[in-house]
């Protein structure tokens, strides 16, 4: 990998939390795709266009911009070694034969300039320590007239089916995790507006929009997952072990009331960015 800015969350996507989502990629894509429809919408991703997608994961979106630019390619870089380890074997399980997946830090990485027409993120691009030098970076790799889209979270509704169903676990949460510090980082669509002004992008948009989370096949497995998850663990590890049962008690009964024949989903509610490099 080419050297690094961002050591903090090298670190830690390539520690236990990396291989947590790299062995649990499948859950975390159906988590994550209800927005995947707004988002390539905003790509609008041709047949030979060049994609690159920062924080590709285990690389569903990658894939996807892949399919759809298929006379073009689809290159994915992101930070966790097993995260791309997965991308790189699902992608060859699939016969996508033209996306490719990189490890390199995207706020410094050496991307060749002008060198694609689209730019794609799914939740990857909160975690710089620097927001202008990576967005500025990332436009240089970007043709000119070429396309940014990309969707960060909301801060979260208190009133929200989210925010009601987790209550007893967030009265519990210190701080974030070691991989979710910065989530938040791009949650002010003025701050969004700020940053890719500054990094030399022009029309830049903020959109909300709302989609299904898929938490899990029933209220049980939905609660399992949400226990398991590496933010929650750091968090309830010094937890009594009577407080937490009870938190996961509570937090099971309420996600009941989402049960469906397709799973426990919750609306949820995220920012599609979209901007240009003029």
């Amino acid at each position: 990998m080419q050297p690094i800015a961002n050591t903090q969350q090298a670190q830690a996507w390539n520690g236990p939390e990396g291989a947590y989502w790299a062995d649990r990629y499948d859950r975390f894509d159906q988590l994550n795709g209800g927005f995947n429809d707004a988002l390539f919408t905003a790509a609008a991703i041709n047949e030979h266009d060049r994609v690159l997608d920062i924080g590709c994961g285990a690389g569903q979106t990658t894939r996807r911009a892949a399919r759809q630019a298929r006379s073009g390619q689809a290159l994915g870089i992101d930070i966790s070694a097993p995260m791309l380890e997965r991308a790189r074997a699902v992608a060859a399980e699939e016969g996508v034969t033209n996306a490719a997946f990189e490890e390199g830090d995207a706020q410094i990485h050496p991307f060749p300039p002008g060198g694609c027409d689209v730019v794609i993120s799914r939740g990857g691009v909160m975690f710089f320590a620097d927001h202008v030098a990576a967005f500025t970076n990332i436009g240089r790799a970007l043709r000119r007239g070429g396309r940014l889209a990309f969707i960060c979270p909301q801060l979260p509704d208190p009133d929200g089916q989210s925010a009601q169903v987790f209550a007893p676990v967030n009265a519990l949460m210190r701080e974030p995790s070691p991989a979710a510090r910065g989530m938040m980082s791009l949650s002010d669509p003025a701050r969004v507006h700020e940053v890719l002004t500054a990094a030399g992008f022009t029309e830049v948009t903020t959109t909300s929009v709302a989609g299904p989370v898929h938490w899990g096949r029933d209220a049980d497995d939905a609660a399992g997952f949400f226990f398991a998850m590496s933010p929650v663990r750091f968090n309830l590890d010094s937890v009594p072990e009577q407080v937490t049962a009870r938190a996961r008690e509570q937090v099971t009964t309420a996600l009941r009331r989402y049960e469906t024949p397709e799973g426990v989903r919750l609306r949820g509610a995220v920012w599609l960015v979209a901007a240009t490099r003029p």
